[in-house]
């Protein structure tokens, strides 16, 4: 019994530091300062990002492993649209222009989606031509995703343990993006 509240003690003084943790912003609203942009155009209109043109990708320039990201995010075209958010992802491969994985999907009827999870849930929670909120829990090796304030997804078997975490473009297929309110909190940052 001691060693189990001991235990139980030890996770909720680490769940504590966890919440303790504040959200780091990943776009300060007025530049891109902090991405990379790989083969797409991109700019900031009005205080977000905007996937303006092209097949790519925006890449934070630093990797991550264990994290809650949240972003808000909104499709401009108004019957096709096609993004996504990239995280752990390696670099794209061939003539492929993104990542193979992992994506949570904004393409239309899959807003939402990761393969192995329940695609039709997610999808119900999309708001057309409103602004959409994900925030995306990556811990070890699950992924859990939050859409609009409710739960879409949990999935197991995400590797490897560290990678890119990316905005995708495909304006051509799929339209304009606009993207604001990016921030992190990294779950295995050391603490200060």
């Amino acid at each position: 019994m001691h060693h189990a509240l001991r235990a139980l003690f030890v996770s909720g003084l680490l769940a504590g530091v966890v919440q303790a943790q504040q959200p780091v912003s990943l776009f300060d609203g007025k530049t891109l300062q902090g991405w990379k942009v790989v083969t797409c155009e991109a700019e900031v209109v009005d205080g977000a990002i905007l996937l303006k043109a092209g097949n790519g990708f925006l890449q934070a320039e630093k990797d991550y492993g264990d994290f809650v990201f949240e972003c808000d995010w909104k499709a401009l075209h108004t019957n096709m649209w096609d993004s996504g958010v990239y995280f752990r992802a390696g670099d794209p491969e061939g003539k492929f222009p993104w990542p193979k994985q992992h994506q949570v999907n904004m393409r239309r009827g899959q807003e939402g989606t990761i393969p192995g999870a329940d695609k039709a849930k997610a999808a119900s929670l999309y708001k057309p031509g409103e602004w959409n909120h994900f925030k995306l829990t990556v811990k070890g090796q699950t992924a859990e995703l939050e859409f609009n304030g409710e739960k879409a997804w949990t999935r197991d078997g995400i590797t490897p343990a560290k990678g890119h975490l990316c905005l995708q473009a495909e304006v051509p297929g799929g339209g304009q993006f606009l993207f604001k309110n990016l921030t992190l909190v990294e779950l295995d940052a050391p603490a200060k």
